[in-house]
């Protein structure tokens, strides 16, 4: 079964890490997408939607959660699994 994808902030922040998630979750070079992001952001006459677009999505993206190690109590700290 394949496992779903899901479009989070990137852990790899320098702003919010919201172009960094859209990178990951497309699978495209993350200094492209966020050069691409920042002049689609600043462009002429477009700026304050650009901006808000960007403040929007770092509000509605959820951040970036760490694959969890199911809690398991028998296996003690530093203990290989099989």
């Amino acid at each position: 079964m394949k496992r779903q994808r899901k479009l989070t902030k990137s852990s790899d922040k320098i702003v919010s890490g919201v172009l960094g998630g859209i990178a990951e979750y497309f699978s495209w070079d993350k200094s492209w997408t966020r050069i691409i992001g920042a002049l689609l952001i600043i462009f002429p006459g477009q700026v304050f939607l650009g901006i808000l677009l960007y403040v929007i999505a770092a509000i509605v993206m959820p951040d970036y959660q760490s694959p969890q190690r199911p809690d398991d109590d028998n296996i003690i700290d530093g203990e290989f699994r099989e």
